[in-house]
């Protein structure tokens, strides 16, 4: 068992203070902070630590105090008003005479009480209205706040409807020692004023740190002890989510290769979205359950030449969608489905080589939610477009963008695009998962540049960002990116790897 020196070194002077008074009767908070000359709320926190080391029991009382409200100190005053009601209609009172809004409400509770009945617009005492346990209640607490123990709860709460009271949460606590501090003696060890928490230079040159006390000025200090086999606290430091993270290496990535960020609206027309990329008017794709339309319509650039390309493919050796082309359809606005409507857009408004662009942000389509579908995704994709750029040239960037996001096995398997042309899905080789493809590429279809005067070839690329993020953090369901989770958040260490 350990000795009185020894629970006592575990305590800091503050501690020892009030377990002092605790021995000697005290029990309150108040009345030990008043009798130590410290804070009452240094006291509750004092004994806390006491009854952790199970030096004293702590019971605590949580208690419902209540006091009258204005209108209540009024009534408790001048008499509720079906009593002031009933007063005067000791032989009879018609319901007209009673004006004052006050009064009137006193009407319903004579009833309810049963101490009149309301007769052809008279109001006739019933029989015997002894003082009722509400009056009571309000006359006792005329007298000052009561707890709710001293009080009949069905009463109160009546009187808390009636807005004539209202209540406080009050809290307790008392205190007394247990059979382990029984045994103490409260020496002057008990009193030191101070404790040393920080071990010097010469205290470990002359050995003093050894010693239970330490004379500093004429006074003892006692030297704090410190157990360093007990575990740490463990600290959860502000960090960008795992997802964030990810997406910013993305985009470090992007801008080291030498590419320019783009961004574009949410709210896209159909032209942009499908019509500039040559996708028929009745592709599946623009039906309701893949897309989300608006009731709106937005203002459409010069439309001749897609047209002509989606009629009877304009003059590149194509043969076009046939049938009838309508601009109706494509002003109708929509949530961009793809990024690709941002990407368009710019290589429109920037025809003439060099340009290299990429953009990160979230598309959106009419997905039932479940552990791999969201009905709001994010996407990465780029391009470039220069005199003389090849499919070769688009597989050797992918090699690159690849292998600086960690990814050292890449290979390429043919695919179809409804806009490029060649086309491959890039596969990146991926421990204990094996082969997984990681996106689409290829290069823009003729029919897709021609109509806005792009005469050099376009590669193009992207992919799904929360799905390297469900790989690389190892997660099951794609919703876990977007809850806030703590417990995971928590548990992702900074230097994870996302990459």
């Amino acid at each position: 068992m350990a000795s009185e020196e020894d629970i006592l070194s575990t305590l800091s002077p503050r501690d020892k203070r009030v377990l002092k008074a605790i021995y000697k009767g005290l029990s309150d908070p108040q009345e030990i902070a008043e009798d130590q000359k410290i804070k009452p709320v240094s006291v509750i926190s004092s004994a806390e630590a006491l009854a952790e080391k199970d030096l004293i029991r702590v019971e605590k009382g949580v208690d419902e105090v209540y006091t009258l409200t204005e209108e209540g100190a009024q009534y408790a005053e001048e008499g509720l008003p079906e009593r002031r009601i009933l007063d005067m209609a000791a032989d009879g009172l018609p319901l007209s005479q009673i004006k004052d809004p006050g009064l009137k409400i006193g009407i319903g509770w004579l009833r309810k009480k049963g101490w009149a009945a309301i007769d052809k617009g008279m109001i006739r005492p019933t029989g015997e209205a002894s003082l009722g346990e509400d009056e009571n209640a309000l006359e006792l607490l005329s007298r000052g706040p009561r707890n709710g123990s001293e009080l009949d709860a069905r009463v109160l709460t009546d009187l808390k409807k009636r807005n004539l009271v209202t209540s406080t949460i009050s809290k307790s606590w008392k205190y007394q020692i247990t059979p382990r501090t029984e045994t103490l003696s409260f020496t002057t060890d008990a009193d030191l004023v101070g404790e040393v928490g920080q071990i010097t230079t010469e205290m470990i040159k002359t050995g003093k740190w050894k010693e239970p006390y330490l004379l500093y000025k004429g006074e003892r200090f006692h030297i704090k002890r410190y157990d360093v086999t007990l575990p740490a606290e463990r600290t959860y430091p502000g960090k960008v989510h795992p997802y964030q993270r990810l997406i910013r290496k993305m985009r470090e990535i992007m801008l080291e290769m030498g590419f320019t960020e783009i961004r574009g609206e949410i709210i896209q027309s159909s032209f942009w979205n499908f019509d500039a990329l040559f996708q028929p008017q009745d592709h599946p794709a623009r039906e309701m359950q893949d897309t989300f339309y608006l009731d709106t319509r937005a203002e459409i650039p010069d439309y001749a030449k897609v047209k002509d390309m989606h009629e009877s493919g304009g003059d590149v050796g194509s043969a076009g969608w046939g049938g009838s082309w309508d601009p109706e359809v494509a002003r109708r606005e929509v949530l961009r489905t793809h990024t690709t409507a941002i990407t368009i857009k710019y290589l429109a408004d920037h025809p003439s080589p060099p340009v290299k662009a990429f953009s990160i942000d979230r598309a959106y389509r009419r997905e039932a939610i479940d552990p791999t579908h969201t009905p709001e995704f994010e996407q990465l994709e780029g391009v470039i477009m220069d005199e003389g750029v090849t499919f070769r040239n688009l597989l050797g960037v992918l090699e690159q963008f690849y292998a600086k996001m960690g990814f050292e096995e890449v290979r390429f398997r043919p695919a179809y695009f409804p806009y490029t042309e060649p086309s491959v899905e890039p596969e990146v080789y991926i421990e204990g998962l094996g082969w997984v493809e990681l996106g689409g590429a290829g290069v823009f279809r003729r029919e897709v540049t021609a109509p806005f005067g792009i005469d050099h070839p376009v590669l193009a690329w992207g992919l799904g960002v929360s799905r390297v993020a469900m790989l690389t953090l190892g997660l099951k369901d794609l919703r876990e990116l977007y809850q806030s989770d703590i417990g995971w958040l928590r548990e992702t260490p900074v230097s994870a790897r996302t990459i």
